[in-house]
């Protein structure tokens, strides 16, 4: 299917914006959670991999051409790349490595993927031989493809610009959703506080991005002499042993982990893209990032929490930017905090969780996990 209407539907939703009482009361402020676990494919990844698959199909090189897109993923980029192409008419084939378990590959093939394909022991692995073997074809095979109005697109789990303007709309859902403030007094964005989970970067790299281009589109009048500008806060959340972005922070340039060593595997990117690098250490005029890392055990009690307050079940991957909304380690990041600042917290959602595993979760915080 290909079409060149601009109107082609969009294969992710708005969600809501809700106060959580119990994080508000935890935190001293004003906690919101923007629920991104209720998109089509259970995560934010909807957003970022739908707005790619959209813009091939809108591309004017693509018409009349039959697109068949590919995912490399640990799982969650893979079941928003079959959504939404499926939704969108397209077949999509999806590369796991063996580490991803039998769940997730289940959920992948009843989501409607053409194929699903081990291969590999990390998602760097089974993205080599996607490329290699269904993107990154010798000339002859494109030619042939081209012949036959076929064409194969490669669909990264993060490291695409359409991802991040995918991920980006939902900064003017946040502002519409939230409260006005008053402009005047230094308020450009009515959020002080936006944490959010860091593998790759496609989340972050769209939230950054996105109030960027927020805080652009709306200046402040200069009503008031020495207004001072009141910079948003980013929290950009990992876990110990998938603190890829950290560890470059650290080392002041783009490094690899030695290895994942957390349990959060959907924020298992041995590296961040370079984007994700650049923006933490110069986010846009009007942005401050804080990279802020917390154990398994911290991310295993936000998932807990979401479960008991919400009836909500998110991965440890979410769970961690939950638990640093509610704790100590948020007033570190923002020593200025008062009972009028807001927070919101982006509920990225995963697929990957069950209700027994938050039992197990429950289990092991309760023999002392920390």
């Amino acid at each position: 299917m290909n079409d060149s209407n601009p109107t082609l539907q969009k294969p992710w939703i708005e969600t809501p914006l809700i106060e959580s009482a119990t994080l508000s009361k935890a935190a001293g402020c004003k906690v919101f959670l923007k629920l991104e676990l209720l998109q089509p494919s259970g995560s934010f990844k909807s957003r970022g991999i739908g707005n790619l698959i959209r813009n091939a199909l809108l591309d004017p090189e693509n018409k009349d051409k039959e697109l068949h897109f590919y995912s490399s993923s640990g799982g969650n980029a893979g079941l928003a790349a079959v959504i939404a192409a499926r939704d969108l008419g397209c077949p999509c084939t999806v590369v796991v490595p063996h580490s991803t378990k039998p769940l997730m590959i289940s959920k992948l093939r009843a989501a409607g993927a053409t194929d699903v394909i081990q291969h590999g022991a990390s998602w760097s692995e089974a993205d080599t031989y996607l490329r290699q073997n269904f993107t990154e074809k010798k000339t002859d095979e494109r030619d042939a493809d081209a012949a036959g109005k076929k064409r194969s697109i490669y669909v990264p789990p993060f490291d695409h610009p359409d991802i991040w303007k995918g991920v980006a709309t939902m900064i003017p859902e946040i502002a519409a959703q939230l409260p006005r403030r008053d402009t005047s007094t230094g308020y450009a964005f009515p959020d002080d506080v936006i944490v959010c989970s860091v593998g790759g970067g496609g989340l972050f790299n769209g939230v950054v991005e996105g109030l960027g281009n927020y805080l652009q589109a709306h200046p402040i009048p200069d009503l008031i002499t020495g207004m001072t500008l009141r910079n948003v806060r980013v929290l950009a959340a990992e876990t110990n042993g998938t603190d890829s972005l950290a560890h470059s922070l650290r080392s002041g340039n783009l490094q690899s982990l030695p290895a994942i060593t957390s349990l959060a595997t959907s924020l298992g990117a041995l590296c961040v893209a370079p984007q994700t690098l650049e923006n933490a250490q110069s986010p846009p005029t009007g942005v401050d990032v804080v990279s802020v890392v917390g154990s398994d055990a911290e991310a295993a009690q936000g998932v807990i929490r979401l479960a008991d307050e919400l009836r909500l079940q998110v991965e440890l991957a979410c769970g961690i930017s939950v638990e640093i909304a509610a704790g100590t380690r948020l007033r570190e990041a923002v020593p200025n905090l008062t009972p009028d600042t807001r927070v919101v917290v982006v509920v990225c959602g995963g697929s990957n969780i069950t209700a027994e595993m938050i039992v197990e979760y429950q289990q092991r915080l309760q023999s002392g996990w920390e």
